[in-house]
């Protein structure tokens, strides 16, 4: 069970190591990397390469880990015993199957994304120690132990919003998505844009990249943002010569694709209006 990268997803030979070593370890795979750079599209394409079902578990500030277990549904107990309701004998009526539940119950070995970790509470990551290591937990409700039929191949993704717990670091490989190198992102283009002009992508990334080191920038665009700007360039149909700018107008066509904030847009005009007044 090797992965290679798909079609659709040019991986780094460090990437595929790092997937692979993950699988063969049978520990989570922790990946980080800059918003945009395809960490979460990682997840999907290994399950797409391995041949493996994928679940999602997408985490927000108010996920608890408890959700990726089980959630007990006690007002619903007390309201249908109220009705009399015949079920409310067998609590399992009341219990919901979190993500960790349904990967460790499939009858298959499937791929259990847990995607941007860093965004619930400092405590998310340190509750979930036990479980993916001992891949088990216990139903307190029931009394059964939920062991893992197959143990998944578990994708962690962050986006480094915050530190993460030494102890739960230990459990994981890890691997770090460096933002691609020119010719890099040229076959990821390639891939998204087959049949793009050499001329047109040459200009583009050129470009692309003078904004991305451009000082002060408060956000550096990424990598899905350059193939949206992309996707607007080919669709305006622009040549390389549209693309081009001089000082006096410093801002690139159709920015919004690639400047996400005012501040950039402001750094850009300032830029432009400096270039204007040496003239």
């Amino acid at each position: 069970m090797k992965f290679q990268g798909t079609e659709a997803y040019v991986a780094t030979e460090d990437l595929t190591v790092a997937v692979n070593a993950a699988v063969t370890l049978e520990r989570p795979l922790l990946v980080k990397g800059e918003p945009g750079t395809g960490k979460t599209e990682l997840a999907r394409q290994v399950a797409g390469a391995l041949g493996l079902r994928l679940i999602e578990w997408n985490i927000k500030s108010t996920t608890k880990a408890q959700q990726g277990l089980y959630e007990y549904d006690a007002v619903s107990r007390l309201r249908d015993s109220q009705l009399g309701e015949a079920r409310v004998h067998d609590v399992g009526n009341y219990i919901k199957r979190g993500k960790l539940w349904e990967a460790f119950a499939s009858d298959e070995k499937v791929v259990l994304l847990i995607d941007e970790i860093d965004k619930a509470d400092i405590e998310f990551p340190n509750d979930l120690l036990q479980e993916l290591d001992r891949m088990e937990f216990h139903v307190y409700e029931t009394g059964e132990t939920i062991r893992a039929r197959h143990r998944p191949v578990i994708i962690i993704t962050s986006n480094n919003e915050k530190e993460l717990p030494d102890a739960f670091l230990r459990r994981c490989f890890f691997h770090y998505i460096r933002f691609p190198d020119p010719e890099t992102l040229r076959r990821i283009v390639e891939v998204h844009h087959p049949g793009i002009k050499d001329a047109l992508l040459s200009t583009a990334l050129t470009q692309f990249f003078e904004i991305r080191e451009q000082p002060g920038l408060k956000k550096k665009p990424s990598t899905s943002e350059v193939l949206d700007w992309l996707k607007l360039i080919l669709a305006e149909d622009l040549t390389p010569e549209d693309l081009r700018r001089d000082g006096a107008d410093a801002l690139p066509k159709l920015h919004g694709a690639l400047l996400k904030n005012e501040q950039d847009v402001h750094l850009f005009e300032r830029l432009a209006f400096m270039a204007r007044r040496q003239r």
